[in-house]
């Protein structure tokens, strides 16, 4: 059975995959802040500013890591190198949980697998470091799931949402920026399939559809009854904004995608199937 490491095991991402495998795979996750996991033995407290990885490393003995974690960026470009320089000492594969916002210097059309990352931001950046690091390790050895907007009943977006229409505050929308989506319940069972078929390479993890910033928050609104909020449309530029991450060789099967108005469904209900295997 293969021991899977989830790092950043407590956050949204990272726990609703430790639910989701657990039952399938001896599955361990880190936590650092929150105490909630300090009685369970398939967690362990990890510092990324202070803690050796590789004294975790030596006890759990993982063949799968999965990275989602947070931190400082720096502290996260040091640790996936030494993750790098550690994989063939410790025979593990790496899947990296990336960002559709390694392309949001791309304005005119949605990204692919292969096509060339470039950003603008600081958060882009970070993450295309750690890509062109992964990239340099043999295909076999990593996976790179590049991510858009996750949500679920519980995702912090949401959250985000209804705090500011419980304060009275403004959520700010951008018209022009043309996105898809996913629900953290089909990012798992995707992360699923790709671990039982042994599967490598860059994979887009997003709706097959797109839609506007604005319009999907509109649903979502609806959807989750947030009828007092207040959106406030920000223009950051004149012209359409593509931050969409779509797949054209790597390709699941039909069962294992999504639409927008699904990602609204299962954001209502996001029930974990640990019982279904994938």
């Amino acid at each position: 059975m293969n021991n899977i490491l989830i790092l950043g095991g407590s956050g949204f991402i990272g726990y609703s995959l430790y639910k989701d495998l657990s039952p399938f795979f001896k599955t361990f996750g880190t936590y650092n802040s929150n105490i909630n996991f300090k009685k369970n033995k398939h967690f362990f407290k990890y510092d990324i500013e202070k803690d050796n990885i590789e004294k975790l490393l030596s006890k759990i003995k993982p063949s799968i890591i999965i990275s989602s974690l947070r931190g400082p960026f720096e502290d996260q470009i040091t640790l996936h190198n030494l993750l790098i320089s550690y994989s063939k000492k410790f025979n593990f594969k790496l899947i990296f949980l990336s960002s559709s916002n390694v392309f949001d210097s791309f304005h005119n059309y949605p990204s692919y697998e292969y096509d060339k990352t470039l950003s603008e931001s600081k958060y882009g950046i970070f993450k295309i470091k750690i890509e062109n690091a992964i990239l340099r390790m043999e295909t076999k050895n990593f996976v790179i799931a590049r991510l858009p907007m996750i949500f679920g009943v519980n995702c912090p977006r949401i959250k985000e949402m209804k705090d500011k229409m419980l304060d009275k505050k403004p959520f700010e929308v951008f018209p022009n920026s043309i996105i898809n989506v996913n629900s953290i319940l089909k990012l798992c069972q995707q992360i699923h399939y790709i671990i039982n078929q042994g599967l490598n390479g860059i994979f887009h993890l997003g709706s097959t559809d797109l839609i506007s910033h604005h319009e999907f928050f509109k649903k979502l609104a609806i959807h989750r009854n947030f009828n007092k909020i207040v959106f406030k449309q920000v223009f950051t530029i004149n012209d359409l904004h593509y931050i969409a991450v779509l797949p054209r060789e790597n390709k699941l099967p039909s069962h294992l995608t999504i639409t927008c108005d699904e990602v609204l469904s299962d954001s209502h209900t996001d029930k974990q199937k640990n019982g279904k295997s994938i």
